[in-house]
């Protein structure tokens, strides 16, 4: 795995797994490439054939439904709650509260999406929709596509939407005139990625979710419930929603998944797992290798991959902090959009 640019100097910077020491590395001016298979699959081979009895985790969590209704209802009684509430405790109960909520629903949604919570793929769109509503913009349907293809082809330029384009990389650091200019383009980054990470799956694929009665259902449910908040507590209900969904993909404690999982912060490392407390909101999103290396073990039974297998993965480099990681992303000159790991296409693709 290999650059292919020149890059400019930068920060002293802490690197993100276990026996970290502060070096000095330069900001990357390109992608990281390569030619040869991504890491889950040649692990989880060789985990199989250690462990066969891994496949006993495999199948669906009929928990998850009712974690994903008791958190929609909590943030129902939440915007007809504050929506009375001073500007100041508003955005305050909409971050605190609601950004945790529905960011703990884009986790859900990731789970149905791998067909982890019900028995069949209907019964998993349709928990999928409720888990949407709070959201208030419907994207349950068209978010299992695009993720599949991050699984299947990770990496693969023009396929994996999970890695900024080049054009954004470019923006936000390789235009970069200095260090502080660096770090404010990434601090906007982060606070706006939520739009990053909705817009680029429609801009880089297009053509990958045709309309069809799934994606139309999706949008009359999410956007009756909208209706239904609005004529039943007003505006302010509403905008709370929307609120904790902005803070949900913004700088958000939780949200510091979305940099800690494959950006590279330690060699040519693309998949790091976090073991930390935050897993207990976030449906073990942290166990990231364990989820990539066998994705149809639900989030409940991701633990136990760790626990029979620990040789493949506590020698692994580590993120210790979802918080810390955004700190670090942010002022550490040699983080940046091009800090992740892309697969180069075959010559026949």
């Amino acid at each position: 795995t290999k650059r292919h640019s020149h890059s400019r100097s930068g920060r002293p910077h802490i690197a993100m797994g276990k026996g970290a020491r502060a070096q000095t590395a330069p900001r990357p001016e390109a992608f990281l490439w390569r030619r040869d298979e991504e890491p889950h699959a040649a692990r989880r081979r060789a985990i199989l054939k250690q462990h066969p009895e891994i496949p006993k985790l495999f199948g669906y969590e009929p928990l998850t439904k009712y974690m994903v209704v008791l958190t929609v209802a909590l943030q129902v009684w939440m915007a007809a709650t504050v929506r009375s509430w001073r500007w100041p405790y508003f955005a305050a109960a909409a971050y605190v509260v609601g950004a945790t909520a529905n960011h703990s629903l884009f986790l859900a949604i990731h789970e149905l999406a791998h067909g982890l919570g019900a028995e069949n793929w209907s019964k998993n769109r349709l928990i999928a929709m409720v888990a949407n509503c709070p959201i208030t913009i419907a994207y349950a349907v068209t978010f299992k596509p695009y993720h599949m293809a991050h699984h299947a082809e990770q990496g693969l330029d023009g396929v994996d939407t999970d890695i900024p384009t080049a054009l954004e990389a470019r923006i936000i650091s390789g235009t970069a005139f200095n260090y502080v200019d660096h770090t404010l383009r990434k601090t906007l980054f982060m606070f706006c990625q939520i739009f990053g990470y909705a817009l680029r799956p429609m801009i880089v694929k297009p053509d990958l979710v045709p309309l069809d009665r799934w994606i139309i259902m999706n949008w009359v449910v999410v956007l009756t419930f909208d209706a239904c908040v609005y004529a039943a507590c007003g505006a302010n209900a509403l905008l709370y929603l929307l609120l904790s969904t902005f803070f949900a993909g913004s700088i958000h404690p939780t949200a510091g998944h979305f940099i800690a999982e494959h950006y590279v912060f330690e060699g040519t490392t693309e998949t790091y797992s976090y073991y930390g407390p935050l897993n207990a909101l976030a449906y073990n999103v942290g166990y990231h290798n364990e989820h990539h290396d066998f994705p149809s073990i639900p989030w409940s039974r991701l633990p136990l991959v760790r626990k029979i297998a620990p040789e493949f993965y506590d020698d692994l480099p580590q993120c210790h902090s979802w918080p810390g990681t955004i700190v670090r992303y942010i002022f550490d000159d040699a983080i940046s959009p091009f800090s992740r790991v892309k697969k180069a296409a075959r010559k026949d693709d």
